[in-house]
């Protein structure tokens, strides 16, 4: 049996359709296990879930392929919005300092064919990689139900509950969440 190989390269505007379709399958497919469909649909429509393709013309969204298959997106974001896709009225694109800001970790999507098998810690990897190198010392997103899970198992401690308008009377839950690296976590970490 043939081994799957992984890539993960910066998405481009070209790639928009494409994690489009992505997303959307695993809102509906993934999300649906935590949250009313009409959530999900409404949360998809307005904007609470999507693309910001400010993240793809910032170079920090990527993609994971298994083979030629797109398996699995995700970003992160040096500047201050925290979550939502273009047309989210609530953009907020100033620039955060590293040097008291946290990195914004956004928009991860698993196809439901490729769910756990360690692609989401993969995506997370990168991006706090690629914001370390950035200067940044801590992450910051906002949670999905199920995204809350995946967060978790690599650091991320708790913050308070939000919800997100998605449409008239309704509403998805999520939870703030943060990871702080640096000196402080290295020594705790030491026998």
């Amino acid at each position: 049996m043939k081994t799957p190989i992984l890539s993960i390269r910066p998405a481009t505007l070209d790639d928009v359709p494409a994690v489009g379709a992505l997303m959307a399958i695993s809102a509906r497919e993934l999300g649906g296990n935590d949250y009313p469909n009409d959530v999900v649909e409404s949360a998809l429509e307005s904007g609470v879930l999507g693309l910001d393709t400010r993240l793809i013309r910032d170079a920090t969204f990527y993609l994971i392929f298994v083979d030629t298959v797109l398996a699995a997106c995700g970003g992160w974001s040096f500047r201050r919005t925290l979550y939502g896709a273009d047309g989210r009225g609530s953009r907020h694109p100033e620039v955060l300092d590293p040097a008291v800001d946290s990195a914004r970790i956004r928009a991860f999507f698993v196809h439901p064919c490729f769910v756990r098998r360690g692609l989401g810690t993969l995506m997370l990897t990168c991006c706090e990689n690629a914001a370390r190198i950035a200067g940044f010392r801590s992450f910051e997103l906002a949670a999905t139900a199920g995204g809350e899970r995946l967060y978790r198992a690599n650091g991320y401690a708790p913050g308070k509950p939000i919800e997100y308008a998605v449409g008239p009377g309704l509403a998805m839950r999520g939870l703030l969440m943060h990871k702080a690296i640096g000196r402080r976590s290295a020594e705790t970490a030491m026998p």
